[in-house]
């Protein structure tokens, strides 16, 4: 099933691992409520950059929602194909953001984009 990605979104289908599988996930009317929220940020020819925002964290999410709509994560073996652009799966958390369950403070966290998901969207970084 593949569909056009619109530039913003929310993927709502229900998950659960694969019966023959320990690792692989699939959506199924009788998994678990997934909702994922989607931004595409910039598109390229054969690819996009895409943000997601996840309301519920199930196991493999993103990547099961998003070869789920036709447009598997780039170097994804699991649920999508290697790729010559990356030597794993093209996912980064540039942020995470939660209350810490003791303190109750909100904590922010962010991280840089790594080299290899620079050079795949051609960024030019400065060590």
């Amino acid at each position: 099933m593949e569909f056009y990605l619109k530039r913003s979104g929310l993927i709502e289908a229900p998950i659960k691992r694969k019966a023959d599988s320990i690792i692989e996930r699939q959506v199924s009317s009788d998994g678990e409520p997934a909702v994922t929220h989607y931004e595409v940020i910039k598109e390229f020819n054969s690819y996009s950059i895409v943000k997601f925002v996840l309301e519920t964290g199930r196991t493999h999410q993103i990547r099961v929602h998003s070869a789920f709509i036709g447009h598997p994560i780039i170097g994804d073996t699991l649920y999508g194909s290697k790729s010559d652009l990356i030597d794993r799966q093209a996912l980064h958390a540039f942020k995470i953001k939660f209350l810490h369950p003791i303190c109750k403070r909100v904590i922010e966290i962010n991280a840089p984009i790594p080299d290899d998901m620079a050079k795949c969207i051609d960024l030019k970084t400065k060590k």
